[in-house]
């Protein structure tokens, strides 16, 4: 089969390149009898036409990649123990494995879908509940991910375009981060690039097979993390609609096709959700009426656009206004909360973009050069744009889904004008995306004025010089020019590269995270402060490990067995002061744990859990096997310490922040007389004073004995006081 490239783009003849143009046409196919080659050959030798170093140098960046993200792995020990919880659950129980529920009980589910859970699960059900188990799956996903879109864009481009876009999104802060977390963003980074390549793939030769598959993988996206699956859906449809090289009746009739595997694959798990009797299956957690559907529309969904999220507990801030969330406005992934985590290179890949456009406005409507540019391009600049005005629910770590497209951008950007250098506009132009990436370090590296202070200048002057040499890049020696080439993208790469290292070199625990050094990402202008209190991951990151004294919450190690400790999995515990938003706890720290907790002890917050001691771990594994649940506790981060430390299931009590309705008082009541919980835990955060959760509190501590251990308290549900 012959491969379309754009002859007018690269020219009929061989492009002045070192990193090997793309062919005018594929490599022919072996004749009949013609032995193929050696798998291991053709996994290291690769395309024919491409030089000899570049599968070798792919190879090296997936297996640096790869290292990377597994150094000192276990430091983050269960992460954010809201996910661990349901994984460890998942692992013993199908039924909790195929609801996403936070417990082996099935009293409730996590508030997404469970597909980023199933490989952690079926990892845990194999190796056993550790850290390396649960997040060892994300670090493959990263590895896949940097795959698909070096694929992606060395379909169109150079090896060495490829190259560039998979080490831009390896060296992306952010996803050093979340790609070594068990939040549902790494699958959903991973099958969003899947898409986009799988929908490049389809404007190639018009198959239907392409776009099918990208509509499935865009269907398990939405099982990962539901409507922000959909984001990109626009930008994909209307590239696909226009340029696809195939009639106009044939591509709509191919876009209902790729619709109805979307629904499909989709669908199934949210048919079978629905039409479950809701009395057999776990309350939806996040829904105020058990509907899977109402969570999906409203608190996960339109919610998060508009603010008004029913069971959360804090509101966004507006168009151009400051909230719970930050600010929103065309400036929002450049302020003080969000720039550390993925702008470093979204200056330059504009200009890339636009110059990309520019470049192929005169190629035939079929360009998948063109092609290539509007959905990695568009879908960039959807989310963007979504991400910067959506004004509910809103942490940093959501940006991780910026990272592939930003990447591709880059590469294929970056391609294209250095194949054009000796055209005035395209070196000038390569110049100022240069300028643009080095400027905008330095600037993101001098709001943190004490890390590296020698490295922001570096970067400043070393841009400079590069664009210097850029401008001049098609005039003067080509090894000059190859040189100022390789000098500016270390200069673009020199800030995130050195984010990127303090961030795997630091575990990070709890529901809200950042990427970088300590106080890098500012929330509210203060370093870990100025968000509310359980913030659930929604769409998905979080403020430093701080509270708001500036103290650094200490990150825990091993216990004997190698299995993170307590204070491994949390952290310290902060102290109990009240917030500016008048909920406990300190820091909401997710950069080496602690922050969020009751001061009492024992008692877990809304961003982080508890710190569960020994005398509490025995006191609650006594007998458990008799009861369905050993305990139940206000708030699944409370929760979730206690079961993981125990590995018996422990009912969260109105889900994340303690605000669903479930269980009712009345069916908690049932519970408890037909014998099937222990313990209540006393003293989580999170509900409200009129809520179900107050309630059963209410009703518990007016009946029930109260033991206490150490500094937590605990309800005997077996044993009634004398009143």
């Amino acid at each position: 089969m012959t491969t379309h490239y754009d002859r007018t783009t690269y020219g009929a003849g061989p492009a002045p390149s070192s990193w090997g143009p793309p062919p005018t046409t594929a490599p022919a196919a072996p004749q009949a009898g013609e032995p193929k080659q050696p798998v291991v050959r053709r996994l290291w030798r690769g395309r024919p036409e491409d030089p000899r170093w570049a599968r070798p140098a792919f190879l090296g960046l997936l297996a640096v990649t790869l290292l990377l993200y597994l150094y000192d792995l276990s430091a983050s020990g269960y992460a954010n123990s809201f996910y661990s919880a349901a994984v460890q659950a998942g692992s013993t129980s199908w039924k909790a494995f195929f609801f996403g529920s936070l417990d082996a009980g099935n009293a409730i589910t996590v508030d997404k879908p469970p597909a980023s859970l199933w490989p952690m699960e079926l990892s845990v059900r194999i190796f056993g509940l550790n850290s390396w188990a649960i997040l060892v799956p994300e670090v493959l996903m990263s590895v896949a991910t940097v795959a698909v879109v070096y694929a992606g864009v060395r379909r169109r481009f150079s090896a060495g375009a490829g190259l560039i876009a998979g080490a831009v999104l390896a060296l992306t802060p952010v996803a050093a981060l979340m790609f070594r977390f068990n939040n549902p963003d790494a699958m959903l980074a991973l099958l969003m690039a899947l898409a986009c390549y799988l929908v490049v793939r389809a404007v190639e030769d018009g198959r239907t097979k392409w776009l099918v598959w990208a509509g499935v993988a865009i269907g398990f996206a939405f099982l990962a993390k539901t409507l922000q699956a959909f984001l990109i859906l626009p930008p994909l449809a209307i590239v696909y609609a226009v340029c696809a090289p195939v009639p106009v009746r044939k591509r709509f009739g191919q876009l209902a096709l790729a619709t109805g595997a979307l629904i499909a694959s989709g669908g199934w798990w949210v048919a079978i959700v629905e039409l479950w009797p809701a009395a057999s299956r776990p309350y939806i957690g996040g829904s105020q009426n058990n509907s899977f559907l109402e969570l999906t529309f409203g608190y996960n969904g339109f919610g998060r656009l508009s603010g008004d999220e029913t069971g959360s507990v804090g509101g966004g801030g507006g168009a151009g206004g400051t909230g719970q969330w930050g600010e929103t406005g065309w400036d929002r992934m450049f302020n003080s909360e969000i720039g550390s985590q993925i702008s470093w290179l979204l200056p330059a890949a504009l200009i890339l973009f636009a110059a990309g456009l520019v470049a192929t406005r005169r190629l035939k409507r079929t360009s998948v050069t063109r092609a290539s540019f509007l959905v990695w391009g568009g879908s960039l600049l959807m989310t963007v744009i979504v991400f910067s005005y959506m004004a509910g629910i809103f942490h940093q770590y959501y940006t991780v889904a910026l990272a592939p497209y930003l990447a591709a951008v880059i590469g294929m950007g970056s391609a294209l004008l250095w194949e054009k250098r000796r055209e005035t506009w395209a070196s000038l132009t390569l110049a100022a995306a240069v300028v643009a990436s080095a400027a905008w370090g330095y600037v993101l590296l001098n709001r943190t004025p004490d890390y590296l202070p020698w490295l922001r200048n570096l970067v400043l002057v070393g841009g400079l010089a590069a664009a210097l040499g850029l401008i001049f890049a098609g005039r003067i020696n080509r090894r000059l020019a190859l040189g100022a080439a390789v000098v500016g993208l270390v200069a673009a790469l020199a800030g995130p590269t050195a984010y990127t290292i303090s961030t795997l070199r630091q575990g990070h625990t709890g529901s809200i995270v950042t990427a970088g050094p300590a106080g890098a990402s500012m929330m509210g202008g203060r370093p870990g402060g100025g968000g509310a209190g359980g913030m659930r991951g929604g769409f998905g990151g979080g403020m430093p490990g701080q509270n708001q004294q500036g103290q650094q919450n200490q990150q825990g190690g091993q216990n004997q067995q190698g299995q993170p400790s307590q204070q491994g999995q949390q952290g310290q515990q902060g102290q109990g002061q009240q917030n500016g938003n008048g909920f406990p706890g300190n820091g909401f720290g997710g950069r080496t744990g602690g922050g969020m907790r009751g001061g009492g002890g024992g008692a877990g917050g809304l961003l982080n859990g508890a710190t569960v001691s020994s005398q509490a771990k025995k006191l609650l594994e006594t007998d458990s096997s008799k009861y369905t649940w050993a305990a139940a506790a206000i708030g699944a981060q409370n929760a979730a310490s206690y079961q993981l430390s125990t590995g018996d299931p422990v009912m969260a009590i109105g889900g994340f922040n303690g605000t669903d309705p479930s269980p009712t008082l009345a069916q908690f009541q049932q519970y408890v007389t037909d014998g099937k919980i222990h313990y209540f835990i006393a003293s989580g955060t999170g509900g409200s004073s009129s809520g179900t959760s107050s309630q059963i509190t209410s009703w518990v501590e007016k009946n029930f004995k109260k033991v206490t251990v150490g500094s937590a308290t605990f309800y005997d549900l077996t044993q009634r006081t004398s009143s």
